[in-house]
Order: C-alpha cells, then structure tokens, then sequence
C-alpha cells in the first residue's frame, strides 16, 4: 500500500484532533493549560495573604522563569509577563472568562 501523501495525513491530523477537542469538551474535560491557569492564579493568590508574600512571590517568580529559561526563553520577558500576571491577579478578582460551553444548559440558560 503506498504511503499517504503530506496533505492527506494533515487531512486525517486534523480531524483527529478535532475529534479529540470535541470529545474533551463533551466530558468538560480541563486541558493542561486549565490547570496551570488556576494552578498558578492560587499559587500568587495564596501568597498575597502572607505576611512575607513578596518573598514567597520572588521565590516562586524566580523557579518559574528559571524552568522558562531552561526552555529557550528570555530571561526579561518570562519576568514581565510573571509581573503582569502577579499584579492582574493580586487585586482579587477572578481573572478567568466564564466557558460558557462548559455550563449545563439550565445554568446558562440563566445568564
């Protein structure tokens, strides 16, 4: 049997994963990035509270983009996007947009 060509296994690629995103959202399966999101929101959220929360924040700002650095990211960047999500989620708001396709249909009918 010859071998697909690059355009038909992208073809059949993107179907797979369609098929899997639908699946996902059909068990309201979280993704890896749900979790690291709220993961991380709890993380600078729970280190607000402290008394010593600037140096439990450094602490954890420092692991992080250490971890970022190893990966190939700049070192200068990976701390202002940690700064500017630390500050986003200090104020105490719930930072995440609702997902609505996540609700049951009597809960978002209500909305």
């Amino acid at each position: 049997m010859p071998r697909k060509s690059k355009k038909q296994r992208n073809v059949e690629q993107l179907a797979r994963q369609q098929r899997v995103r639908d699946e996902a959202r059909a068990r309201r399966r979280p993704s890896r990035d749900d979790l690291a999101r709220v993961l991380l929101w709890q993380m600078i959220t729970a280190a607000q509270g402290r008394a010593d929360a600037r140096i439990a924040l450094d602490k954890l700002s420092e692991s992080i983009i250490w971890e970022l650095e190893r990966q190939g990211f700049d070192v200068r960047e990976s701390e202002d996007v940690f700064e500017d999500l630390a500050g986003r989620y200090s104020d105490g708001l719930f930072p995440f947009r609702p997902k609505r396709h996540l609700r049951s249909r009597s809960t978002a009918s209500g909305l």
